[in-house]
């Protein structure tokens, strides 16, 4: 979903990131980074494909070089079928976890943390056991404290000042306090309802891993923002904080997302834990300077010349015999034919059904289930640090409170250098859906615009620190966990297709979490 056109800073480059003088407002350089869109709507064209003109053969294919797919081909490699190759839109792999630099940094274009797996994420656990980033000692499993997010974490800007943490300062006693452990003990209470009797988890992450029963069905049937409405939830602290987290996880506000959804955020980790009581830390998640492209390019890095970059699928089509697809290799202008005993789809669903020739009811269905929501990364180049307010000191995750973006994260927040300095600051703002047409737009510079707006409410001297924004744009992000999609037939049904023909993609569970995507593409491999 996304591609760049990177440009060659060199050693110039990063001499200027931490010597230029400040740039003048509205004179920053400003650019589309990124996948074309017209790789993506090259299959909205109609009419007939040129002859072919070159004849592939594989063990087995994969299309499409997300989470899912590169974990596809990981599990087909594992098993023995090492002529296994795969397909990619853009010329990298990664999906919506690829990464970026700006001035010799690296920097995210997408998802940028991973939590500690739990023990329903088997295939993620074995993952990052074999990256090294877990370990066994004394029968315990540890995390390679390298990796995880130093401190501090996260902080919030509220009324003037920075509060450490996401939710505003609360005095204890207050009514908004009394909701916070109040939905705390509202979240505990669903854990331990909705468990299933041979001992599953109420909410687990992959979803289908967990308990499915009366409770988590009435949950799915309604809206988050019904479900806090029924039960008196209505502090606009707790829904601010409450709502930023269904943005930030799946794209989409309390109306649109449902309940099952908007309590799984913290049901299927770690819970909710009200400023003050014993039980209240922050996560622990894994991340790093270019995000989670870390953990996808080690995942492409053994495919090798058999990861095809650059090549967009335009048929699909189940035989008898084999699977033939017809993709257009976007840099040779040629179309190619590929063939194999089988394949696996990793593509997102509304993509897959395009694709795919004389589709499976259960695709249609299911593609027709989906919406997804459109995102905005904007990677932003500072000489120096910027003036901080007072509070909470500059932290990894930094948000605004009430602020229509997501807050950014500082890519070299990482570093641990001892002088603060040049950096990338990488702002998230997840869109309505009627702002998608707009993201098509050739001129980036009021998207910057509005980036450095949310920015500047913070820093004041944004303007003067600014060297360079870098945007991607992301028209189907993510898939929003909408009421009734969660074990919808549709998609259990594809989650268990049998042929040739194999699915796997985060699309399967609603929405679009590493977990999910790990393990349904283990799971395609496996099947």
């Amino acid at each position: 979903m996304r591609r760049r056109t990177l440009l060659g800073w060199g050693a110039a480059g990063v001499l200027a990131a931490g010597c230029s003088p400040p740039a003048a407002p509205g004179a920053v350089p400003v650019q589309w980074v990124g996948a074309s869109h017209a790789r993506g709507h090259r299959l909205r064209r109609s009419g007939a494909l040129p002859p072919v003109a070159v004849e592939r053969r594989a063990g087995a294919l994969v299309l499409g070089a997300g989470v899912a797919g590169l974990a596809a081909a990981r599990g087909l490699r594992q098993r023995g079928i090492e002529e296994v190759h795969v397909l990619e839109l853009e010329d990298q792999p990664g999906g919506n976890s690829r990464g970026h630099q700006m001035a010799g940094m690296a920097c995210p274009l997408g998802a940028h943390y991973l939590p500690l797996p739990g023990p329903q994420a088997r295939e993620v656990s074995e993952l990052l056991h074999e990256f090294g980033l877990l370990k066994q000692e004394l029968g315990r499993t540890v995390a390679d404290e390298r990796h995880l997010c130093h401190s501090p974490q996260e902080r919030v800007f509220f009324e003037g000042a920075w509060a450490e943490g996401l939710l505003p300062p609360v005095e204890p006693g207050s009514r908004t306090a009394q909701q916070l452990q109040a939905f705390a003990a509202a979240v505990a209470a669903v854990q331990r309802e909705g468990a299933g009797r041979r001992g599953e988890p109420a909410f687990a992450q992959p979803a289908h891993r967990s308990a499915w029963g009366a409770l988590q069905a009435e949950l799915d049937a309604q809206t988050f923002a019904h479900w806090l409405g029924a039960r008196g939830f209505d502090d606009a602290h707790l829904r601010w904080y409450l709502g930023y987290c269904c943005r930030d996880d799946y794209g989409a506000t309390l109306d649109e997302v449902s309940a099952w959804a908007g309590l799984h955020y913290f049901a299927s980790r770690h819970g909710f834990h009200a400023p003050g009581s014993e039980a209240e830390a922050r996560e622990a998640v894994f991340t790093w300077p270019e995000g989670n492209a870390w953990l996808t390019q080690r995942l492409a890095a053994p495919l090798g010349d058999r990861l095809h970059g650059g090549r967009t699928v335009l048929q699909v089509t189940e035989g008898r015999h084999a699977v033939e697809v017809l993709a257009w290799d976007e840099a040779a202008q040629r179309l190619e034919r590929w063939t194999a005993p089988q394949a696996v789809l990793a593509l997102p669903l509304f993509i897959a059904a395009r694709v795919v020739q004389n589709a499976p009811a259960a695709l249609t269905q299911a593609a027709a289930q989906l919406q997804y929501a459109p995102w905005l990364v904007a990677n932003v180049q500072i000489d120096a640090p910027l003036f901080d307010r007072p509070g909470a000191p500059p932290s990894w995750d930094n948000v605004v409170y009430g602020g229509r973006g997501l807050g950014y994260v500082d890519a070299m927040h990482q570093s641990l250098r001892p002088v603060p300095g040049a950096t990338v600051l990488t702002a998230y703002h997840a869109l309505p859906r009627s702002e998608r047409a707009a993201l098509l737009a050739d001129d980036p510079s009021p998207w910057a615009a509005r980036v450095l707006a949310e920015l500047r409410q913070a820093h004041p001297d944004i303007d003067q620190r600014v060297q360079r924004i870098d945007l991607m744009r992301w028209g189907h992000a993510m898939a929003i966990p909408v009421p009734g999609l969660q074990r919808h037939a549709a998609l259990q049904a594809l989650r268990s297709a049998r042929g040739r023909l194999r699915f796997a993609h985060a699309d399967l569970a609603g929405c679009s979490v590493f977990e999910e995507a790990c393990s349904a593409g283990a799971e395609a491999a496996l099947a």
